[in-house]
């Protein structure tokens, strides 16, 4: 993309503009100025997982499962369908002279935050609670839904800048204090890797402030970091009304013209919200110049120039509407689903056999529910799949199918149907009538999201007090195993939940997160085996008393949370999960750019596998205390296939951030780790195996078993 030219077609256009028209730009809802031949255009979209909003699109599982596929290249894919779909829905849509929100092309998406605290509501919007993985995943994501050509074909949009991640209720008046330390190693590396390696288009400031300026209108984030340090020369919006809480939230100032003068002199381009209506006045007042609001303009022309939607248009001009929703969007969903559920147990209890399973007791509040497919910022999908559903169709011809809700989501009714639990003894009737028990839990957008806004409807503000499922939950899972009938969980959730009890008594424990709309033909492959569960946990599975070790939820430091800080044992690690094959890492050999890492399938079945590098610092002071994901690399191995893959090694994995924020060299001394998880105790009990590893000093090689 020839960025030079596209900022002289957006200076040349902006000189012609008045005053007024110029500044009617810097608004989400950009006006038309027909003497110019300038259409009007909503720079409001998303796209998540697939677009949303905009009716009928391609669903994709949620954000924070598609980080469980452990897979750029389809997350890449991934950016790219939904930048189709986009053009084809702008196209059909322009045509029709709607220009409205959710119809342009210029997509508030990958949400690159770290899930730092399994308590945020909005953690499944994100890649997970490691900044590597996050980097990597939305770097993909960026230049999936960008590409490659000479015209931009959807500006992405990395958020929220920066240090975001809860509480929801507090957030626009929330600050987030952060060391030094911290904000270098955990908070700010994805943001960096969108911008500087795949050149993301524009950035989003966060609600909250950090350490005392609001992300919106903050020197240090966007001007002496993002602009300065990094170079990026995007353009920057405010998160949705976030300018006013500077001086009813924040109150660090006390008037609407302050706010918008802080937020356009400190970089911020475009409000997304009526602020930036006041912004004449706010020149009146003599607290901004007309040389910002004309920097401003140039930069958010210069973007519809990328996109070829001003000027002599692109080759995405022709993208027909029939595109959405195509089959092969719709396979490359179903492979997402696929890929990104995450086998937690199994005791030998999957894959079933539909033509021996018998009878089958599909049984919970999310069994045969479409919103929990869906996750939030979704599109509309023209068909759903529920996880019932999908289980139907795969036994169809073959035993039984029962089903009974069981219990409410997380009412101890299920609404207008008779009094408290009356539900649970079907349940379990269910139960004693089944060969086998499918028990699907959860979540969805209500109980676990962001704070509600006219596009979400998440209940109160949408964080999780707790890490356990709601009460019915809890005693329908308790009522059902039990029966003693062998019991497979499916939880549909988007976050760490407690699931002791079915850890110690069910059969099997699916984890399908949003699986997206068609996620349910997804979960019954691989219950029923046409498919091997591959992917990895993107967060750390806490226990529920795990809470009380960890800092306060407000509390911003990297103390004991993740499984680079954790102290404790978790329920599950991050990087955790099991497949139908045998994958047995039995040897690595590496140096400061490559691991080669030997992998053989012992096992009975074909599968993929994650083939996972941690790396520890054995002499710095300033390393994690636990060793941190340095690279990663999908294996496909059929049974007793032996395989060795060159996986690349981060170039920062060898490098610390010490107290004062700056990156250095480590020790010189390091330990390399290889395996389909991380060299996490419980793995190893687990698997039987340990991880191969490699002593890296001075750049030479080396591997033991």
């Amino acid at each position: 993309m020839d960025r030079t030219k596209a900022v002289e077609q957006a200076k040349a256009l902006v000189a012609q503009m008045t005053l007024e028209e110029k500044a009617g730009q810097l608004r989400y809802d950009a006006p038309a100025i027909p003497r110019l031949g300038v259409p009007a255009y909503n720079w409001w979209n998303e796209a998540l997982h697939g677009v949303a909003r905009a009716g009928t699109a391609t669903s994709f599982p949620q954000a924070i499962g598609l980080a469980a596929m452990f897979d750029d290249e389809l997350l890449e894919k991934l950016g790219d369908t939904a930048a189709t779909e986009g053009r084809a829905k702008y196209n059909a849509y322009s045509k029709e002279g709607d220009r409205d929100i959710f119809k342009g092309l210029s997509f508030w998406s990958p949400n690159i935050n770290i899930f730092r605290d399994p308590r945020w509501g909005r953690g499944h919007e994100t890649y997970g609670e490691d900044p590597y993985l996050t980097a990597r995943l939305g770097k993909a994501y960026v230049c999936g839904l960008q590409g490659t050509g000479d015209v931009m074909k959807a500006a992405a949009c990395a958020k929220h800048f920066a240090v975001h991640s809860g509480p929801e209720n507090l957030r626009h008046r929330f600050n987030a204090e952060v060391s030094p330390k911290d904000l270098e190693e955990t908070y700010l590396p994805a943001f960096e890797a969108c911008v500087v390696d795949a050149g993301v288009e524009a950035v989003m400031g966060a609600y909250n402030r950090t350490n005392g300026e609001p992300c919106c209108g903050s020197k240090t984030l966007l001007t002496d970091v993002l602009r300065g340090r990094w170079g990026f020369q995007g353009h920057v919006v405010s998160d949705c009304w976030a300018i006013k809480d500077f001086h009813e939230g924040h109150m660090v100032t006390d008037t609407p013209t302050q706010s918008v003068a802080l937020a356009l002199k400190t970089g911020c381009d475009l409000n997304c919200g009526d602020s930036f209506r006041c912004i004449l006045r706010a020149l009146r007042e003599g607290l901004i110049t007309e040389e910002e609001i004309t920097r401003a303009a140039e930069r958010l022309f210069t973007t519809r120039y990328l996109l070829g939607i001003l000027g002599d248009g692109s080759e995405f001009d022709k993208i027909p509407y029939e595109t959405v929703e195509c089959e092969e969007h719709l396979a490359l969903a179903q492979e997402a689903a696929r890929k990104s559920c995450v086998l937690l147990k199994n005791s030998g209890l999957l894959p079933l056999d539909p033509a021996t399973a018998g009878t089958i007791g599909v049984i919970g509040p999310n069994a045969n529910s479409r919103i929990s497919l869906i996750g939030n910022y979704h599109g509309t999908a023209s068909r759903y799949i529920t996880i019932l559903e999908g289980i139907q169709d795969a036994m169809a011809g073959h035993g039984r199918v029962l089903y009974s809700e069981g219990c409410g989501l997380f009412k101890d009714r299920v609404e207008g149907l008779g009094q408290p639990g009356d539900r649970l003894a079907e349940a379990v009737i269910v139960a004693k009538h089944s060969d086998v028990a499918v028990l699907v839990l959860g979540l969805d957008e209500t109980l676990e999201g962001e704070e509600m806004d006219a596009g979400n409807n998440a209940e109160s503000c949408g964080d999780k007090r707790n890490l356990l499922l709601p009460e019915p939950q809890r005693e329908l899972l308790h009522k059902v195993l039990e029966v003693g009938t062998p019991t497979i969980v499916v939880l549909m959730a988007g976050s760490a939940i407690d699931l002791s009890e079915a850890e110690e008594k069910a059969g099997a424990i699916l984890l399908s997160w949003y699986p997206g709309a068609g996620g349910g033909k997804a979960v019954a492959d691989l219950l029923f085996g046409k498919a091997s569960p591959s992917g990895k946990l993107p967060v750390t599975f806490y226990r529920n008393e795990a809470l009380d070790e960890m800092p306060d939820f407000t509390d911003y430091s990297m103390r004991n949370r993740t499984y680079r800080y954790y102290t404790g044992e978790p329920l599950y690690p991050f990087g955790y999960g099991l497949t139908y094959g045998d994958v047995v890492v039995t040897g690595v050999a590496a140096d400061q750019s490559t691991a080669s890492v030997t992998v053989e399938n012992r096992g009975a079945q074909a599968t993929e596998d994650i083939v996972q590098l941690y790396i520890k610092d054995e002499g710095s002071a300033d390393a994690p205390p636990n060793p941190v994901l340095c690279g990663f690399q999908r294996v496909s191995l059929r049974p007793g296939e032996k395989k060795t893959v060159d996986v690349t090694i981060d170039g920062s994995a060898f490098t610390v951030v010490n107290r004062e924020g700056k990156r250095v060299p480590g020790s010189g001394s390091w330990t390399l780790y290889a395996h389909t998880g991380q060299p996490d105790t419980r793995t190893f009990r687990l698997t039987g195996i340990t991880a191969a590893r490699a002593d890296i000093r001075s750049g030479g090689k080396g591997g033991t078993v």
